[in-house]
């Protein structure tokens, strides 16, 4: 296969992805510059003027066009757009249209998510997506971006992974400190039964919030960024271990599609039917990072017996305990596609500072796309997660995920091996020999 150039179809998608927070910088109004302030990230860094989007977000979006791409998929602020309640901010929403303006000149189709991760302060002061009454308020925050700024975009994603959101928030969650070191969110409690009600606000949201914009765009085009891991038992025969795989699988890969296609949120122990969200969406967005391979542990009761482990040849991204493996991204697409539904890669990406990984991830995951492609499997666009460096929530700058390298003191950009093969890959709309087999492993 190596040796063959690997055509995608006509028309597809070739983009990146970035979230308002990570790259605009100054976004002082929402809960994650709360967490930022209070010492919550790693070396206590803040998020500051990130990659300086808000000023020159132009800069970056040409560069990605250069590069072949074109298709970009970002996220808007809402605590600039609604910095107060029923208060919004027409240069803001200036701003945005402006961005997407540039995105269209120069051949990006842009693709909207409405929350990736931040909330607006006066929302959270309520009790944000704990409080029910944020549904409301989100759709009307859905339907002014509809009339904002949807002359540009017919393609938009209401929430950025639902469930990863509600877990790392609301039970994996707490204090950065010296013994718990992990990635943790806002507001940073351990609640079970909280962690379910967040869901069901959040699955409701995206109902309300649906309904919104096909009011307002009879050609919207809806779907949610799930993160999939790729779970597997680390000993298929073993019934325990089969058994610690079970519920992550139901719940991180499997929880936030069953509850928008076929309207079941999913509850520690089975499920809430909810009518009005069966088949709420128009396309599935797969974000893809990891295989995790679990065990059953009878230490660890809080999370339901189920141990994440690391087979000893594993290769792993510089976050040191995702492993990286192409071949789960082409499983877990061949059993998205029972859903019938289009599919978009909204996410894709390696934290690889020193870009040793990411040339080879790159034609590796890819190859593994066009082998679902090869299949049947609807899948319509690849979005590489990133663009650029940037800020990466509660590990700050520690990880770098970018086809470009960003300096955040100074703003220089250099584009990485990586962001070369991408380049190549983009412009043929193919994977050729002459352009990656130097770079796989």
């Amino acid at each position: 296969m190596t040796q063959d150039t690997l055509h995608f179809p006509p028309g597809f998608r070739w983009g990146s992805a970035t979230a308002a927070h990570q790259v605009e910088g100054g976004n002082t109004n929402n809960d994650w510059h709360a967490w930022e302030t209070s010492g919550n990230v790693y070396d206590r860094q803040a998020c500051g003027n990130a990659c300086d989007w808000w000023n020159n977000a132009e800069a970056d979006l040409k560069t990605a066009s250069a590069m072949g791409q074109n298709s970009h998929r970002m996220s808007v602020e809402w605590s600039r757009i609604e910095p107060r309640e029923g208060v919004w901010d027409s240069e803001a929403i200036d701003r945005y249209r402006a961005i997407l303006q540039c995105m269209i000149d120069h051949g990006l189709e842009p693709m909207i998510t409405l929350h990736h991760f931040t909330t607006p302060l006066w929302l959270t002061h309520r009790g944000g997506w704990e409080n029910p009454a944020i549904i409301p308020f989100f759709e009307r925050f859905a339907e002014k971006m509809a009339r904002a700024l949807g002359e540009y975009c017919n393609l938009w994603v209401t929430l950025n992974e639902p469930v990863i959101y509600a877990v790392l928030g609301w039970l994996g969650g707490a204090p950065r400190n010296d013994k718990q070191p992990q990635s943790t969110f806002p507001p940073g409690k351990h609640n079970l039964l909280l962690t379910f009600r967040v869901l069901d606000n959040l699955f409701r949201g995206h109902g309300a919030a649906s309904r919104a914009l096909r009011r307002q765009l009879p050609k919207v085009q809806i779907g949610i960024g799930h993160n999939m891991p790729y779970i597997v038992p680390r000993n298929s025969k073993s019934l325990l271990d089969r058994i610690a795989a079970f519920q992550p699988q139901r719940v991180l890969t499997w929880g936030g599609l069953e509850a928008t296609e076929r309207g079941r949120i999913p509850r520690l122990i089975g499920s809430r039917y909810a009518k009005e969200l069966e088949n709420s969406t128009d396309f599935i967005g797969v974000q893809y990072y990891q295989r995790l391979i679990m065990s059953f542990d009878l230490t660890s009761p809080r999370t339901l017996f189920s141990q994440h482990t690391l087979l000893p040849d594993s290769q792993v991204s510089d976050l040191g305990h995702s492993e990286i493996h192409p071949e789960g991204l082409y499983q877990l697409l061949r059993q998205t596609a029972r859903y019938g539904k289009p599919i978009y890669i909204t996410e894709n990406g390696v934290a690889d500072a020193q870009d040793q990984h990411r040339p080879a991830f790159l034609v590796n995951h890819l190859r593994q796309v066009w082998r679902a492609i090869q299949d049947g499997v609807p899948v319509k666009g690849y979005y590489h997660w990133s663009l650029t460096d940037n800020f990466e929530w509660a590990e700050g700058w520690n990880l770098r995920f970018g086809l470009i390298e960003v300096d955040p003191l100074t703003q220089q950009r250099v584009m990485r091996p990586s962001g070369h093969v991408y380049k190549s890959i983009c412009t043929a709309n193919a994977l050729s020999p002459q352009a990656t087999t130097p770079h796989v492993v």
